[in-house]
């Protein structure tokens, strides 16, 4: 039996997709169709070994090392993707970084990194990918932000402000592309179990940080690339400028 997918040849561009969440959810929009472009900066081996994953599930993808905080390079990547794929209908901006330190400790390097990699990143992409978007009149954005970017949370200044900046952001872009039939959404993970934030779970502070959570568990990389490909797909055609918490109940 011949079931219709959700994303069938629809073009998705992925950042900081090698790992983690983005990885999931480049694999997740494979899954419904979708051919994948996707970004990485750290391991060619990993970049490679999930191209190779994607193309198995019988759709085009290819990886470009590429740093999405650098506006130069997001304006490269995105005019190779247009050559390579024709166009971009979904922009996922995923690529994150977290340099967590208290504020009295927090040096003006660690801001800037945190803030260029996570915000301004963001920026850089989605000021590139609505070109081809507002040519299609059509488009979906996916913001990757953050509980602690509603909440806040000692020690992470930087990743707060960074993940909050993105959520104005993502209101902001829904207001301005909604008559082009564009659409911008944000995800506001809470803690999830992947390599970036393995410390969560090891020590005296894992019991208390699951006491915080209704669910009483951490989330999957998967729930949120399951968000994703909601967000992605015409199942949420009416919703923009929300932000999703996927987060187990913390936000409550």
């Amino acid at each position: 039996m011949n079931v219709n997918k959700l994303l069938e040849n629809k073009i998705v561009l992925v950042t900081g997709a090698s790992r983690g969440i983005g990885e999931a959810i480049a694999v997740k929009l494979a899954e419904q169709g979708a051919h994948i472009a996707f970004t990485y900066l750290s391991s060619d081996e990993k970049a490679r070994v999930l191209e190779d994953k994607l193309k198995g599930l019988g759709v085009k993808a290819k990886a470009y090392k590429s740093n999405a905080g650098i506006f130069a390079e997001c304006e490269t990547l995105v005019n190779d993707v247009l050559k390579e794929f024709g166009t971009v209908d979904i922009c996922v901006n995923n690529a994150g970084i977290s340099k967590d330190n208290l504020l009295l400790r927090l040096t003006p390097e660690q801001w800037d990194e945190v803030i260029d990699i996570n915000l301004k990143s963001v920026y850089n992409m989605t000021k590139q990918v609505i070109r081809p978007m507002m040519k299609a009149k059509k488009g979906s954005i996916i913001n990757m932000s953050s509980i602690v970017g509603i909440r806040g949370n000692a020690g992470q200044s930087s990743y707060a402000a960074s993940k909050a900046g993105i959520i104005g952001f993502t209101k902001s872009i829904a207001h301005e592309l909604g008559s082009r039939n564009i659409r911008c959404n944000a995800i506001a993970p809470g803690f999830v179990e992947t390599d970036m934030t393995h410390y969560l779970k090891d020590g005296e502070g894992s019991r208390a940080f699951l006491e915080k959570i209704p669910l009483g568990r951490f989330g999957s990389a998967e729930e949120i690339a399951n968000t994703t490909l909601f967000l992605a797909s015409d199942l949420s055609s009416y919703i923009t400028g929300q932000v999703l918490s996927v987060c187990g109940g913390l936000n409550i």
